[in-house]
């Protein structure tokens, strides 16, 4: 990482090639992180979606606005993907929290999670954000690890109600 440009910047159109090759990546047990809350197929339509998400046009009833953002290399490759969700729902409280990431496979164990995150925290400063709650699976090791490093308490444990997740880890952090 030491000579890499990295940003994180709103889905754009012109990355399309390079969206469509982070998402081949993922295994097929494994949930490929989209475009943020909605997501039609249609690239050109989950981008603009997107973007109207963050400013909170188009939303379903209970959704939030959250921006989604892309972690790029040097202005052309895609490492990962994060939601940022401006305030919580009651489900969202308990599981999903206000940031949701997730790390190219080939690009993992590289420090880019916790990078990401960190950038992330920024947005949510400007934002206005006080605090932001993170939540991971109490089995993600390297999630939870992730969420420490960038300055996290863990709050408490929870029962999950999520498919494949039998125990919910809920992390704060003070802005």
């Amino acid at each position: 990482m030491n000579n890499e440009r990295l940003q994180l910047i709103q889905p754009t159109e012109i990355l399309r090639q390079e969206f469509l090759a982070f998402r081949a990546e993922f295994p097929p047990n494994e949930e490929v992180p989209g475009l943020g809350s909605m997501n039609t197929g249609n690239f050109d339509v989950d981008v603009r979606n997107a973007l109207n998400h963050a400013k909170g046009i188009g939303l379903r009833d209970g959704w939030v606005p959250a921006h989604t953002f892309w972690l790029v290399r040097n202005e052309r490759t895609i490492l990962g993907v994060l939601n940022l969700r401006h305030s919580l729902t009651s489900f969202l409280e308990l599981e999903g929290g206000h940031i949701g990431y997730s790390v190219r496979p080939s690009e993992r164990g590289k420090g880019y999670a916790t990078r990401m995150l960190a950038m992330a925290l920024d947005e949510a400063r400007r934002l206005g954000m006080k605090r932001v709650l993170i939540t991971c699976d109490q089995r993600n090791i390297a999630s939870a690890r992730v969420i420490q490093k960038n300055g996290a308490r863990l709050e408490n444990e929870v029962a999950s109600h999520l498919p494949g997740r039998e125990v919910t880890q809920r992390y704060w952090i003070e802005l």
